[in-house]
Formats: C-alpha cells, sequence, structure tokens
C-alpha cells in the first residue's frame, strides 16, 4: 500500500501529530488499495469557520470537513481528496470529553477518510453503519469505541 499524504500545517496549536501518525492512523482504512493520495491540512479556529460557512452555511468552526475528489470517471487516480481539521478545536473536544487528544486525532483522521470514500451520516442508518467502522478500524489501531456512552 503506497500512501502519498500531502500534510499541510495552517495552524498555530501545538503539538500536531507527526506525519508518520496520520500515515498509521489512514492504514486500516485503505487495506485493499494498491494506492491512494490525498491531502490533511491542519487549520485553527478561524479558517475551520470560514471553510464551514462556505461549503456547509454554519457559521462556527468543525472539527473535520472532507472534500472528496471529484474526477471524471475516465480518470482513472488514486486521489481521494482533502480532509481539514481543526487542530485546536479536536485538543478542546478531547479534553472536554475526556479522552486522550492522540485518540481523538486518530477519530477525525479516519472519519475524514471514510466520508473521502464515501461514507456518510446524514441518515440514521448511513451514522450507524459508519460509526461502526470507525469504530472498527480504531480497534485495529487499540483505540477504544469513542461512540461507547453516547
Amino acid at each position: 500500500m503506497a500512501i502519498e499524504l500531502d500534510l499541510q500545517i495552517a495552524s498555530s496549536f501545538e503539538p500536531l501529530p507527526t506525519r508518520k501518525e496520520f500515515l498509521r492512523w489512514l492504514g486500516p482504512g485503505l487495506l485493499g488499495r494498491a494506492s491512494a493520495e490525498l491531502t490533511i491540512r491542519l487549520v485553527d479556529f478561524e479558517e475551520s469557520r470560514r471553510l464551514n460557512v462556505r461549503y456547509r452555511g454554519m457559521d462556527k468552526p468543525t472539527n473535520v470537513l472532507s472534500f472528496p475528489a471529484d474526477l471524471p470517471d475516465e480518470v482513472d487516480l488514486p486521489l481521494l481528496g482533502d480532509i481539514v481539521i481543526c487542530a485546536p478545536l479536536v485538543a478542546r473536544e478531547a479534553s472536554d470529553v475526556p479522552i486522550p487528544i492522540e485518540n481523538h486525532w486518530a477519530h477525525l483522521t479516519i472519519h475524514g477518510l471514510l466520508h473521502l470514500l464515501g461514507h456518510d451520516h446524514q441518515e440514521t442508518r448511513e451514522a450507524e453503519k459508519m460509526e461502526a467502522l470507525e469504530a472498527s478500524l480504531l480497534h485495529q489501531l487499540g483505540i477504544a469505541d469513542p461512540y461507547i456512552g453516547e
């Protein structure tokens, strides 16, 4: 499995996960693929808020946004798309729960990846399927199900 990851740091928050950590978190969700290309952009509150307003009509920052690649059918590339994660919001949410911040980073990375792969959670049935897949992938990384106790 070859994963081409463009990691963009547009956040002043520290510490941030390393490229190696992101690749480890992405790995289980990409099993069975020969290759994959994607971008992960780490941002602060303001950029997250601007993107959330523009693409979802919600005037607040959000923890993760996914932008699947929109390639024509005749183009055969392993390009999946872009994931944008709001670093300070990840830290705030992890602290509020509380859970280890690394676990929350892994969860949001997998959540974003599943959106790039076509999964959604708009309908209850879709949400249950996506959450079960997230829990399974996190389990492979030794991370507890984030949906237990909700």
